[in-house]
């Protein structure tokens, strides 16, 4: 038995399975079943000997507390021969019926509303999680219940059950199967369950001839089981000569004697878990991690693929949005890298701010596809909250920064945010969904100064002046050789964004007019909420531009006596009224 030194065992297991998928079995005795709520071997022998107890002195209630809290004492004083599971088994019940009937009310729940149903545990789940990735293809078991093969139905998994030696000569190979469960002990309903002494002493050829292979070919993982009554099956497990892959076995049930005796034999493995359900949820675990870790890099394409696979299927909720906020994640690591100060100490130079604005804009050429993906083709918004929610992490990662830092580069910062209000809101637009672009700017908020208490909504914070003044937009580099823009900050954006919105809208003119009406929404949005009003200048009419739809909007919705108040600025109030009593996603 090898000791447990340096890496932890599981680790090893962990990373020889990912190496090596479909090379390992596992061993389950009923020790992986007590999560679900079934006793254990010694557990049913401790409920059957206060049976007996019972039956044997009905007016000695005594009797039965003290066969329950030493079974092994009261049988010594009242019963015949050596307590054991398979020996009282065989005492209280003489034939294969009987004892089946004596056992299904340990598996089986009672007529009663009040008892409840019995469902696989943890392990049975994550063991066919290890089943249906193809990690394991072969699950021994000396378990009459069905909780494995319940729990492999779960995630999709037909297994072949061998339940009978005479199965074994129709059963498909193990290799060619992808997945097959032998229950050594039989199923609790069928009368060729073997329980007694004599059962569980030597094993039909059928059943040595396929444990023979079993040992041979694949890896050995041991759960549950404790070694203490199957005679046959350890037998087999010594006899078994092959140690091309190692033997583990989970700590707690390999304690006993005849355990340790294997483990020297087989120079096996200590797994140091005390109880199934945390060995295989570690295991699966584990696992998940390496896949992250050994996956190619996620491509644009591919990830737009898996979110349109994604979107439809209400199944895979949780696998879009860990889709979607791993690439936000990159998105929030891409921000906290770009330096708010001169790294060297200088004066931070125009240059400088010009570059991380590019950097910035760049940071987003995985997630703004997505973003158009995801809002195009869910026109119920049904994942509206998931698009909210990107933006406010990106609202907050921008408004995250060292109080020792540079103004215009820490402004900046809220780029990636503004870039995903525009791209959310353009294409909900598009999508005669409105209220999505609302919400977006109304409900998802944010720092606007240095002191935590100062917030806003998306609409003022990620207002133009907030994060690049017209007067610090005009001496960018990016301009040197032009007669210059009257609203540099609108053209800047506009320009930028374009290239994300080629294939949506490939004609100039009906982008232009779809990122004008987006300012012109947000304009409308910064009057009607509290906050920074100042002019949200804007190209909307080119190089010498219009009035500001925030201008436009302030003296019509105060209007002079027989003026009308100019009908885009009477939606917006009424479209912010109905937000606020509506949930989100309609409009």
């Amino acid at each position: 038995m090898s000791a447990n030194r340096g890496l932890s065992s599981l680790v090893s297991l962990a990373t020889s399975m990912h190496s090596q998928p479909g090379v390992y079995a596992v061993l389950l005795g009923s020790g992986v079943s007590t999560g679900a709520g079934l006793l254990t071997g010694w557990g049913v022998v401790t409920e059957l000997v206060a049976r007996v107890a019972a039956a044997s002195a009905p007016n000695d209630s005594s009797a039965v507390s003290a066969a329950r809290a030493d079974p092994e004492l009261w049988w010594s004083q009242n019963g015949v021969g050596k307590l054991g599971y398979s020996s009282l088994l065989e005492q209280l019940a003489q034939s294969a019926a009987a004892r089946q009937g004596l056992l299904a009310g340990f598996f089986e729940p009672g007529s009663d509303d009040e008892t409840p149903v019995l469902q696989p545990s943890k392990a049975h789940r994550a063991i066919a999680e290890l089943v249906r990735r193809g990690s394991v293809k072969v699950i021994v078991t000396t378990n009459f219940d069905r909780l494995m093969e319940q729990a492999l139905d779960a995630v999709g998994v037909s297994a072949q059950v061998i339940s009978r030696p005479e199965a074994v000569k129709g059963m498909a190979p193990l290799a060619h199967s992808r997945a097959t469960v032998i229950k050594l002990h039989g199923d609790y309903r069928d009368l060729g369950t073997r329980n007694t002494p004599a059962e569980l002493s030597d094993y039909p050829l059928e059943w040595t001839g396929l444990l023979d292979q079993v040992f041979d070919e694949y890896g050995l993982v041991v759960s549950g089981w404790s070694a203490d009554w199957d005679v046959a099956l350890v037998g087999a497990l010594e006899q078994a000569t092959s140690r091309r892959y190692p033997l583990y076995w989970d700590q707690r049930s390999s304690r006993g004697e005849t355990a340790k005796r294997l483990l020297t034999g087989r120079g096996g493995i200590v797994l140091p878990a005390s109880n199934a359900d945390d060995l295989f949820g570690e295991l699966v675990e584990s696992l998940e991690a390496l896949d992250r870790l050994s996956a190619p890099p996620l491509t644009t394409a591919m990830a737009v693929a898996r979110l349109k696979r994604y979107l439809p299927d209400p199944v895979r909720r949780i696998d879009l949005y860990d889709l979607v906020m791993g690439i936000v994640d990159g998105v929030v690591d891409s921000i906290a890298a770009q330096s708010v100060s001169s790294l060297d100490g200088a004066e931070v130079t125009w240059q400088t701010v010009d570059d991380t604005i590019d950097s910035h804009v760049r940071s987003m050429h995985q997630l703004a596809p997505l973003l158009i993906e995801g809002v195009w083709h869910d026109p119920d918004g049904v994942h509206d909250r998931l698009w909210v929610d990107v933006v406010q992490r990106l609202v907050d990662a921008g408004a995250a920064f060292p109080l020792q830092s540079n103004q215009m580069l820490r402004s900046v910062r809220l780029i990636p945010a503004l870039v995903a209000v525009a791209i959310v809101s353009i294409t909900a637009t598009k999508r005669n969904r409105e209220g999505l672009l609302i919400a977006i700017a109304t409900e998802v908020e944010g720092k606007t100064g240095l002191g935590l208490e100062q917030r806003a909504n998306a609409a003022q914070v990620l207002h133009y002046q907030r994060l690049l003044a017209d007067d610090w937009a005009k001496n960018l580099p990016r301009w040197v050789g032009t007669n210059g823009w009257v609203y540099p900050t609108s053209h800047l954006f506009t320009t930028k964004l374009r290239s994300f919105f080629a294939e949506l809208m490939p004609d100039e003119e009906e982008f232009l007019a779809a990122y004008r009406g987006f300012e012109y929404r947000i304009g409308l949005i910064q009057e009607f909420t509290p906050g920074y009003h100042a002019i949200m200048s804007t190209s909307a009419s080119g190089r010498g531009g219009a009035r500001n739809p925030w201008w436009s909007c302030r003296y019509a919705s105060r209007p002079s006596a027989g003026t009308r108040v100019h009908g885009s600025c009477s939606w917006m109030a009424n479209s912010l009224s109905m937000r606020r009593s509506s949930p989100i996603g309609r409009s």
